[in-house]
């Protein structure tokens, strides 16, 4: 399946994010990194474009978007961060339960103790899957297993892409969940407070990629300095019809 940034569907504002409906929904987030692979890989491609919803998490597609004329045309930024703050506060407010999924049994922990001082009214429930590309038939049946068991009102998955969409959309059909599943990756790690996010002057304007840059150059230079340039030379593909 071809990924175009011309034809995809995404949720364009805060306030189409707001007016999502409250029933069983993938949300998938989208930045210049999972459109790269997503552009060599057919199976991410589908699980980004046949989840409910796609949220732009990077001003890099915002940009593009905008400059390709593309069917759908995003105002703002939504990062995954913003998606999880939004609807962890709107899940505190009526009280619930919600299940993260994914991580290290260290940081799942750790988002624990941090949630039960944030978000009170929530109730945490936490698995952590066998760290591996592929799980074997059994372990996938044990996550699907907590999963339904668990019958979250709010589901988080945090497997990092483009693995996190593929398990999320290969087995959609089994997670007998009604509720909002977002796949989030890297905001795990944020909420836990293991990895440090771009203060706000960065992240409002556009730069949180060079902070992560700067901060960790040697684990983050191949992902933007040369995962950057390639989106570019693919929107510049795009434009040309090509």
């Amino acid at each position: 399946m071809k990924i175009r940034l011309k034809d995809i569907t995404l949720i364009c504002s805060s306030a189409e994010l707001a007016d999502l409906p409250e029933r069983k929904l993938l949300i998938n987030t989208i930045n210049a990194f999972s459109y790269n692979n997503a552009r060599k890989d057919n199976t991410f491609a589908e699980a980004l474009i046949k989840g409910d919803a796609l949220v732009p998490d990077g001003m890099s597609i915002v940009m593009a978007c905008r400059i390709l004329r593309a069917k759908s045309r995003p105002v703002e930024r939504i990062a995954g961060w913003d998606l999880f703050s939004y609807e962890m506060e709107k899940l505190n407010n009526k009280g619930g339960r919600v299940m993260f999924l994914g991580s290290s049994n260290a940081v799942l922990h750790k988002i624990k103790d941090k949630a039960a001082e944030t978000y009170p009214n929530v109730e945490v429930v936490t698995y952590s899957p066998p760290y591996k590309e592929e799980f074997t038939e059994e372990e996938n049946l044990q996550i699907i297993q907590a999963v339904n068991e668990s019958n979250p009102d709010l589901l988080w998955i945090g497997m990092t892409a483009p693995k996190q969409e593929k398990w999320a959309h290969a087995n959609w059909d089994k997670l007998d969940i009604h509720c909002h599943c977002g796949t989030i990756g890297a905001v795990f790690d944020f909420f836990a407070g293991t990895t440090k996010r771009a203060p706000l002057f960065w992240q409002s304007h556009g730069l949180e990629w060079l902070y992560r840059l700067i901060m960790e150059p040697r684990r983050m230079w191949r992902r933007y300095i040369i995962g950057n340039t390639k989106f570019i030379a693919y929107v510049i593909s795009e434009l040309l019809g090509r």
